[in-house]
């Protein structure tokens, strides 16, 4: 095979920078788009809360549609620095302004009308989105512009799973603080954010300068938007990685959802195995520690065997992990054990989904080129979002709706507790008081409509098509064939200004 191909290596200052922007913009969405903005507008500057829920559907469906709009006018983008890097450093500055914008108004305090409120965080985000889909979309693809070879992505993958460490844990630490803050540090908490938002939104326009995309693709003839989503829907690999997109979003969200009511099921001796202990009081800080554990060996693991075993079987291993530990936990998940094994294994399945799932989404792209001759990373980012953005809303009002509905959980049953880590008086959920047969459904719904999907999605894996020697020469034919039009299209370039050189004199 040629040699181009196999010597085709993605920059480390290039994947480094990449990850910073991902992880940059990634940390402003948790908060802009997360708990934080909406406390704020809630909690300290007293809007409705009917009225928020208002300003959070108007800006559902907009967030769901806009993606699509978006991937297509990218695709056709025109200019000298490619397709996506324009929307990535041009629009960074305007993002970070908008989101330094979004967090000042609350400094006037509160008593300000509800409808100044009202249209006040429904600008704010829509305004944010607008800015954020654009440049999130295109660094998520930009790893599909830089390499076609996994193993010259990988480099990409593994440092945007490093940065991803920062916009996962911080709004974390943050969220679980923000009472004390709004309340103690009104007057500082939104300068800290919009200073936040000005820094992230410099290492967003800086990075554009360390990576480059290949400039040929702006030329070639993309499809009418409907033409495009038709032979979206008809990519095989496409539609079958849906199922694992789709499934790995739900899983994330139903996995936390359910952590906010077992934090005491262990600390108060109403479930099995563990009634004291440091355990029984340090449960969730235990699951953590098994889910951590899960996710470092499933990188680990996935990384060091890709290249042996193939993205498919190293799929196939991942979902049957994953699939394995939530049944185990939706029907043994009382038994503290028993459900520690299953968050080690869900760590296995979350790995997956931050490596192999974007490694797989850059297959299906490939293939569409294979076939139809260009680039359209942008429709295909946008068609995955508005398919999988339902994910993480359903698993959310899922699980208290089927434990409170089919099993009779009462969320009511409260008793007093100290918090572990604040050492303050707290209301949680008494465990003791519930029926056996709300005990026992809350691991039900918990785990298993999560185990049921990833059997669906071993399935969905086992008839996956792209895969193995055939497979391989292609990718390294669709290389090749990059390398060979970006040096047609730099020579075309040279022979124009040659010929308007010569023209002049």
């Amino acid at each position: 095979m040629n040699s181009i191909v196999k010597e085709e290596k993605v920059k480390t200052s290039s994947a480094v920078w990449l990850g910073a922007a991902n992880s940059g913009t990634g940390l402003l969405v948790a908060f802009a788009e997360g708990a934080a903005f909406q406390y704020l507008f809630v909690n300290k500057l007293g809007l409705d809360v009917r009225l928020n829920m208002i300003v959070w559907i108007i800006f559902g469906i907009w967030n769901a549609i806009n993606d699509p709009i978006y991937g297509f006018i990218a695709d056709r983008t025109k200019s000298k620095l490619g397709r996506r890097i324009p929307w990535i450093r041009y629009g960074a500055p305007l993002m970070a302004i908008v989101y330094a914008l979004m967090w000042l108004p609350s400094l006037q305090g509160s008593g300000v009308s509800q409808g100044l409120l009202f249209f006040q965080e429904l600008i704010g985000l829509f305004l944010y989105d607008i800015l954020y889909t654009a440049i999130a979309s295109a660094i998520y693809v930009m790893p599909y512009e830089m390499a076609v070879t996994n193993k010259a992505r990988n480099k990409i993958f593994l440092f945007n799973i490093l940065f991803s460490l920062i916009n996962f844990g911080a709004p974390m630490i943050l969220n679980s603080q923000l009472d004390k803050l709004i309340e103690h540090h009104a007057d500082v908490f939104p300068l800290v954010m919009a200073g936040m938002g000005i820094v992230c939104g410099a290492i967003v326009f800086v990075s554009t300068f360390f990576y480059k995309e290949n400039k040929y693709t702006k030329q070639e003839v993309q499809p009418k938007f409907f033409e495009g989503l038709k032979l979206c829907l008809k990519n095989k690999p496409f539609l079958l990685f849906e199922v694992i997109a789709w499934t790995m979003l739900f899983a994330q969200n139903a996995l936390m959802v359910g952590l906010t009511y077992v934090s005491g099921m262990w600390a108060d001796g109403s479930a099995i195995s563990i009634a004291n202990g440091w355990i029984g009081g340090n449960s969730i800080i235990v699951l953590y520690a098994g889910l951590a554990i899960g996710v470092i060996s499933g990188i680990v693991f996935f990384n060091f065997t890709r290249e042996k075993f193939g993205l498919r079987t190293e799929m196939l291993i991942m979902t049957a992990v994953m699939a394995i530990g939530c049944l185990l936990g939706s029907f043994l998940g009382q038994y503290f054990y028993v459900c520690l094994i299953t968050f080690i294994c869900c760590g296995v399945g979350l790995a997956g989904g931050l490596y192999l799932v974007p490694m797989m989404n850059g297959d299906v792209m490939d293939k569409d080129e294979l076939e139809s001759g260009v680039r359209r990373e942008g429709v295909y980012a946008g068609i995955n979002s508005l398919i999988t953005k339902p994910a993480g809303s359903i698993a959310n009002a899922l699980f208290p709706l089927m434990i409170t509905g089919l099993y009779g959980f009462n969320e009511n049953l409260k008793v007093s507790s100290i918090d572990s880590i604040t050492n303050k008086e707290v209301m949680v959920i008494d465990y003791s008081n519930q029926t056996i047969q709300a005990k026992n459904g809350l691991f039900l719904c918990w785990f298993l409509i999560t185990g049921i999907l990833l059997i669906l999605c071993f399935v969905a894996m086992w008839f996956y098509p792209l895969y193995g020697k055939s497979w391989n020469e292609k990718k390294e034919y669709l290389a090749k064939k990059h390398v060979e039009k970006e040096k047609a299209y730099e020579q075309e370039l040279l022979n124009q200004t040659n010929n308007s050189e010569q023209s002049s004199v």
